[in-house]
């Protein structure tokens, strides 16, 4: 079963489930539609929801349950009465909510607030935008609580799917994922999504980034929205994205959250049955008789302050006043649809589309010519319809929209039906032709190639696009018009919605193969999700298998191991240092620090560990202890490659702010932790490839590593240490019987994969208990984790005491007084 959860008038805010059938969510003006039109005896479904048109995307054995609410305030002793109904004819589960944390709600954080900053728009001052308000957020905060409420309500976690839509119910997947860990969950935001410049103005911006990212799969309309996304998670999440056969997915503690990019489409049969209603041929009939002997150009647009309607009566004007000729042969016919908001930048918006349009009207018109034609009223979907299909263009002008299907509508209309092309007097032999000029900040306009694109902003370029669009020759018309109709009627609503479904169910068809924890207070909450046989490392467990072993081998790591990555001090504390000492002198144990660092400063910082053994720059330099000579690894000992390598990087460092190189004697890193986050990953990849092709005919390796790129000898590695070192310890005939090796870094997965390898070969006589272990919960080699280096330095204070524990019993000792004195 899908649950589908939305909210708003068109494209709302909702949510879905699926139990091999499938749940939705009722959409918030749609439910209230349903009850008036219920109380006056008709039951039909609300013709433009674009929620409720993708159960064609379902098959008929699946269940849709929508859960939503109402814009209308039931009174409380009519809920449930309402809440029955619902449910029983519509499938519908409403969510009642208070009238003042509704408007709180929906009118308040939604539209004044997430609304416009998705949009673009910042609240720079008083009188543009409204500032946040922290009462708004707890408001939105507490609606979609009510939300996840209700849905744990009718919600059968193991066997249904949750779809999430808009931007209304972003932190009620967190709601959600706390309640279900393994619950299958969706989200697909029908808004733009903004830079990051934009969206990390948001004092809330966390918490609405973790929200989003405790669903399996989030969906974008464009590509251009992901990568928004995406930059917001590394930048202020520290997050990095990958792609894995394809799809685009981000590791966040363990689980792979999925990003989908694909816009929604238009339900094609609903279309053309509008296209054959008797209505829509008679108000074709008579609109082609009103503007007989003109060209008509047509925009829909909801009346707000993104739709650039004015914009587009001053590209109109702009026309004509270039082009006289064109004065009563052209006109634009602009329908405009209700505002969804009531701000006063609306009514401003209002205000300035009908004085401009009254002002060109006044100077290009005529008393029986008016240039534009405004249609502000209720306009019903079969005159709409009428209207694309006489259009010669239709005109989608928004500075910045989300999606936008009126071009798709539109295409659909003018590829007609036998019926309109009779009432057009259209021949069957005849081609079909459309011409859109769209904003190229809409999300529809990546997959209309064929398209005129603007920027809404340039009025002579706007201008320009129309005058090309009604004088292009009728063939490359028809051309374009045959190529936008194979996407739109391909890729429709119903296509939209099958492909999402089939992507949430390969997203999470791990869920049930790994261990999930739930970590976090409030809306920090996430899930770490784990393979069954990796889990935290005990202390008791390892210290019991230390005092029962008599060979042990313990390797290192040194970074964000037994120091934090983020520490400002880099040598040890004297507290390591101790812990190093006490373990070292164990005759039980060989200890090696195996590190990227150079020898100097392992060996300086160690100093007072005589017996400790150090492996420096990834293994090229190893000491057995203090008084041994360094041993060189001899395969890398050509290091002529280094004067290819550090002029590369060097125009690197040059042209990245915040950049700089490391040199070691065998190795030379170029670290880019304190860079802009995207330029220095960027640079990396750029870096790694450039270093590649240099290098391809050199004995050297380019590795990247956590904010790094590590040139280094062929041959050298962390895995080829322990290798060494277990293998001496063998033919010294003290082949070990407790092995643990601890490390955070990429690099040291070779450790875990080596020491794996080594301890089941035939030379060993008996297998040793082996430890290895990762710092971080994180996909890894290692079997057993520990969460911070906090955490390394408990574990190896247990074995610590083990190794000098304290006497059961001191002997009796006389004392007198005279031996005091």
């Amino acid at each position: 079963m899908w649950i589908a959860m939305m909210m708003g008038i068109q494209i709302p805010h909702h949510l879905f489930v699926v139990r091999g059938k499938l749940l939705w969510r009722i959409c918030y003006h749609y439910m209230l539609k349903r009850i008036q039109k219920r109380i006056n005896g008709a039951s039909v479904w609300m013709e433009d929801s674009i929620l409720l048109q993708s159960r064609d995307g379902f098959s008929p054995e699946t269940e849709v349950v929508y859960v939503g609410s109402l814009k209308a305030e039931i009174d409380i002793s009519e809920q449930d009465e309402v809440a029955q109904k619902l449910l029983e004819e519509f499938n519908c589960v409403p969510t009642f909510l208070p009238s003042d944390l509704q408007k709180k709600f929906y009118l308040g954080f939604c539209k004044q607030q997430l609304w416009p900053l998705f949009h673009y728009m910042l609240p720079m001052c008083p009188d543009h935008g409204d500032r946040f308000d922290r009462s708004l957020w707890q408001a939105y905060v507490s609606a979609n609580k009510i939300f996840a409420d209700k849905v744990m309500e009718v919600i059968n976690p193991e066997d249904d799917c949750v779809w999430v839509h808009d931007y209304h119910l972003m932190v009620l997947p967190t709601f959600l994922r706390k309640r279900y860990y393994r619950v299958k969950l969706g989200f697909f935001l029908h808004s733009p999504f903004p830079s990051s410049e934009i969206y990390r103005t948001m004092p809330v911006r966390d918490e609405i980034l973790r929200g989003l990212l405790n669903c399996d799969l989030i969906g974008f309309h464009t590509f251009d929205y992901a990568r928004h996304f995406l930059s917001c998670c590394s930048r202020m999440l520290g997050l990095d994205y990958e792609s894995k056969r394809g799809h685009i997915g981000l590791d966040y503690f363990g689980r792979t959250v999925y990003i989908k990019i694909l816009p929604v489409g238009v339900h094609m049969g609903q279309l053309e049955s509008a296209l054959n209603l008797p209505n829509t041929t008679s108000k074709i009939k008579e609109i082609q008789e009103q503007f007989k002997g003109k060209k008509m150009i047509l925009g829909i647009d909801d009346m707000d302050i993104f739709k650039g309607i004015s914009l587009k009566f001053l590209a109109l004007e702009q026309l004509l006043q270039q082009n006289p000729e064109l004065q009563g042969k052209i006109v634009l016919v602009q329908i405009v649809n209700p505002a969804r908001g009531l701000g006063k930048d609306v009514q401003e918006a209002k205000s300035e589309t009908y004085l401009t349009a009254r002002r060109i009207n006044e100077v290009y018109g005529s008393p029986t010519y008016e240039p534009v034609v405004l249609i502000d009223r209720p306009v019903p979907r079969y005159e709409k319809t009428a209207y694309y299909a006489v259009a010669e263009c239709c005109i989608v002008n928004a500075v910045r929209d989300g999606m936008n299907l009126v071009p798709y509508k539109y295409i659909v209309c003018r590829q007609g039906t036998p019926l309109i092309n009779e009432a057009l007097g259209i021949t069957e032999d005849s081609p079909q032709t459309s011409m859109l000029v769209v904003s190229e900040f809409i999300g529809c306009s990546p997959s209309l190639s064929g398209a005129i694109r603007v920027n809404p902003w340039d009025i002579d370029a706007v201008a320009d696009a129309l005058n090309l669009a009604i004088t292009m020759p009728k063939s490359e018309k028809q051309l374009r018009h045959e190529k936008h109709y194979r996407y739109v009627s391909s890729h429709d609503v119903a296509y939209w919605a099958r492909s999402f479904a089939q992507d949430l169910d390969r997203a999470c068809r791990d869920h049930y193969s790994k261990r999930c924890w739930g970590i976090g207070l409030g809306l920090r909450f996430r899930v770490v999700s784990l393979s069954p046989n990796f889990r935290k490392l005990s202390v008791d467990h390892i210290v019991s298998a230390y005092k029962r072993t008599n060979r042990r081998a313990i390797f290192l790591d040194y970074d964000g191991t037994v120091i934090p990555e983020a520490s400002i001090i880099k040598a040890p504390s004297p507290e390591v240092l101790s812990l190093m000492n006490s373990l070292c002198k164990d005759p039980k144990n060989t200890v090696f620090i195996v590190s990227g660092r150079g020898r100097t400063s392992l060996s300086d910082w160690f100093a007072s560990c005589e017996t400790l053994g150090i492996a420096a720059e990834h293994g090229y330099f190893l000491r057995w202890n203090r008084s041994s000579e360094w041993e060189t690894s001899p395969v890398g000992a050509d290091l002529d490659w280094k004067e290819i390598v550090e002029p590369v990087m060097r125009l690197y460092t040059e042209a990245t702010d915040g950049s700089n190189i490391e040199t070691k004697e065998s190795a030379l890193v170029w670290h880019h932790q304190d860079a802009d986050p995207d330029f220095g990953s960027c640079q990396a990849k750029e870096l790694l490839d450039h270093l590649e092709n240099v290098l391809s005919n050199e004995p050297a390796v380019v590795k990247r590593g956590q904010h790094i790129v590590e040139v280094k000898p062929q041959g050298v590695s962390k895995g080829l240490v322990a290798e060494k070192i277990l293998s001496r310890m063998v033919n010294d005939g003290k082949a070990p019987d407790f092995v643990m090796c601890i490390g955070d870094d990429r690099s040291d997965e070779d450790m875990f994969e080596s020491i794996l390898s080594t301890v089941t070969s035939p030379s060993l006589p008996s297998p040793p208990e082996i430890f290895a272990c990762t710092v971080g919960r994180k996909p890894s080699k290692a079997k057993y984790y520990l969460d911070d280096a906090s955490d390394v330095v408990k574990l190896l204070q247990g074995l610590a005491t083990a190794s000098s524990p304290k006497p059961r019993h001191l002997p009796h000792i006389q004392v007198s007084f005279e031996s005091i004195y």
